[in-house]
């Protein structure tokens, strides 16, 4: 109906959404976890509705294709009228749960018997429709004897199975997987999503935890931790997973850090297959790659990251091993360390992150060294030699390693300066400038930690505020803003101050399109970090201060936690999920979902003047 009457479907929408919503109430008050979800799926599909505006240049649909549609939908919702009943069984009375799904097949079926009449012909129509009839006169019976539920079920399946024999019959169409994939933003957040309800459904089996199972809610946390490359975590992993569910964690970080999408795309042209016309546009869209050298670069990525990877691997084994770790401890320790420094998750098989290497340089310098090349992007990792050295390199990698220098540097020195009597008193004074380093690198996105950050002082607390919001660079696996967004707007700053009117980088002008979209993600990122940020200020019984922290370090994918994540219940937990997520595929991306992949033509309007001070 939406796509036919857009005014009517959205009624109706609306209406059946908060009706729904509205009858499972006396669920939703005693259980704050599904009133989150309920009150998430409410809003979800209140967007969706409203948002909606039918596409040009669809295939004109006949009569037959509306007649199908309506039946599928009216199954569907006998499905979801099914799953509500089962949810408020123990507060809704029996015969008003019996005369909903009553209510809701006798419909579903008078239009499955009505697309019968209109699409099948010959025997087959007078079995489906006399199939129609019986399932009627059962649905009448089983309303006074019990068995509703079953009957409706049976039905739906059955439906089912005969829509897609229907469908299979029919020349293809476009249908609602090309609506999902044909956006860009949409593909992302799918993919995404998909990985970490996989690593969800992986970690709730028992065979990888060291208790026999964990809470689901529990299991979805630490996956969506892993695919985001966060780090925050609920449980220990060294402790709480044995070495298989280890090992999905650390197959969820990679996964999540590199991209299923570019694996795919890179596993695809290795097995001798071509990348279809509209399989290249999007990836194009999703890495910011010219299309001409997509395959190169993307190859070129995984080849950087499991090169630095595997170098990283062997001399943290090594180190673990002189540590006195045994040896295959020792390996598969140095493995997951290098993984999870390089995608800047933060996860260690540690309990105390790195703080136990305290004073082991090596290993504070080398699990430094991948979180800041897996920041940024490897075409940006492979120039820097040639930067350091005073070379000409081009302009998006200069501003990204001028950017992270200064980040570092100054980093180094905030920490050094606050808590050079704080949480480094009883360190020697390399130990202190070497931990000063690592902290400084591992803040903006990585999360490990080499001190106890629970013990840091304000003006710390504020310095590290900042930098996890600002993250890594773009093209990397780090979180955040992005360094090159907050160089643009470090530099039309000083153009501002100066009276500049353009703003000049190495002899280019900085076109105002790109100041216009730093300023776009700055303040995307800044909306959604004030809503979870309010959200656990009503709902956790935890100071604001954690509060602040933990969001911060959610949304910019980084990982640090003062121990407030620990003291999440479970709604605490999803509003958490959310914030990782949403700073994983990024806000800006989350927005762009409500927008349409179309051109907008320039206004030839006049400019306006406004006082701004």
């Amino acid at each position: 109906m939406l796509p036919r009457h857009p005014l009517t479907g959205r009624i109706f929408g609306g209406c059946a959404a908060l009706f729904s919503f509205f009858a499972a109430t006396p669920y939703l008050i005693v259980n704050p976890f599904a009133a989150l979800v309920g009150l998430v799926f409410l809003i979800s599909i209140a967007f969706l509705l409203f948002d909606f505006s039918p596409r040009a240049g669809v295939e004109t649909r006949t009569h037959a294709d509306d007649n199908l549609q309506r039946a599928q939908w009216a199954a569907v919702t006998v499905v979801a009228a099914i799953c509500l009943s089962w949810v408020t069984s123990n507060s809704t009375p029996s015969f008003v749960i019996r005369s909903t799904i009553t209510a809701s097949t006798l419909v579903a079926q008078l239009l499955f018997i009505h697309w019968a009449w209109h699409r099948e012909r010959g025997p087959f129509r007078v079995f489906i429709m006399s199939m129609g009839f019986l399932f009627t006169g059962l649905l009448a019976v089983t309303f006074f004897v019990g068995y509703t539920r079953t009957l409706a079920m049976l039905f739906v399946l059955s439906s089912l199975l005969l829509f897609y024999r229907s469908a299979s019959m029919r020349p293809a169409r476009e249908n609602g997987w090309d609506v999902l994939f044909s956006h860009p933003a949409r593909l992302l957040l799918c993919t995404f999503f998909f990985l970490c309800f996989a690593g969800t459904l992986l970690l709730a089996l028992p065979i990888v935890s060291s208790e026999g199972g964990i809470a689901p809610v529990d299991a979805a946390f630490t996956a969506v931790s892993a695919v985001c490359v966060t780090g925050l975590i609920v449980l220990d992993t060294p402790h709480a997973f044995t070495f298989l569910g280890q090992a999905v964690i650390l197959l969820l970080i990679q996964l999540g850090g590199l991209g299923i999408m570019s694996i795919a795309a890179v596993a695809i042209h290795a097995m001798g297959r071509r990348l279809s016309l509209r399989q290249e546009r999007l990836l194009t869209a999703m890495t910011d790659i010219d299309h001409k050298h997509l395959l190169d670069v993307l190859v070129r990525i995984l080849k950087f990251t499991f090169v630095a990877e595997g170098i990283g691997a062997l001399i943290l084994s090594g180190l673990f091993y002189g540590s006195g770790d045994a040896i295959l401890p020792a390996m598969w320790r140095g493995v997951f360390t290098a993984v999870s420094a390089f995608c800047n998750a933060g996860f260690s098989l540690q309990s105390n992150s790195l703080i136990p290497y305290r004073s082991n340089p090596l290993v504070l310098h080398t699990v430094a060294a991948l979180i800041i090349f897996g920041g940024m992007a490897p075409a940006t990792g492979l120039v820097a030699p040639k930067w350091l050295m005073g070379r000409k390199i081009p302009v998006a990698p200069r501003i990204a390693l001028t950017t992270t220098a200064v980040l570092l540097t100054s980093g180094m020195l905030f920490i050094l300066a606050f808590e050079w009597n704080g949480v480094l008193s009883g360190l020697s004074i390399m130990d202190k400038l070497h931990n000063a380093w690592f902290q400084s690198a591992t803040l903006r996105t990585a999360g490990f930690n080499s001190v106890d950050v629970a013990g840091i002082i304000s003006p710390t607390f504020m310095v590290m505020i900042c930098f996890m919001f600002i993250g890594g660079s773009p093209g990397g696996t780090a979180g955040g803003v992005k360094t090159t967004t907050i160089g643009i707007l470090a530099m039309t700053f000083w153009a501002n101050i100066n009276n500049r009117k353009n703003i000049i980088f190495q002899n280019r002008r900085l076109p105002s399109a790109t100041i216009h979209r730093a300023v776009t993600i700055v303040i995307c990122v800044a909306v959604v970090w004030f809503a979870v940020d309010l959200m656990l200020d009503v709902t956790q019984e935890i100071s604001g201060r954690d509060i602040i922290f933990e969001v911060t370090s959610a949304i910019g994918t980084v990982g640090l936690s003062t121990g407030a994540t620990l003291k999440l219940d479970e709604i605490g937990k999803v509003i958490i999920m959310i914030a990782m997520f949403a700073g994983r595929i990024g806000p800006m991306t989350l927005f762009m979902l409500l927008s349409e992949d179309v051109s907008v033509p320039e206004s030839n309007c006049p400019d306006m003047k406004i006082n701004l001070t």
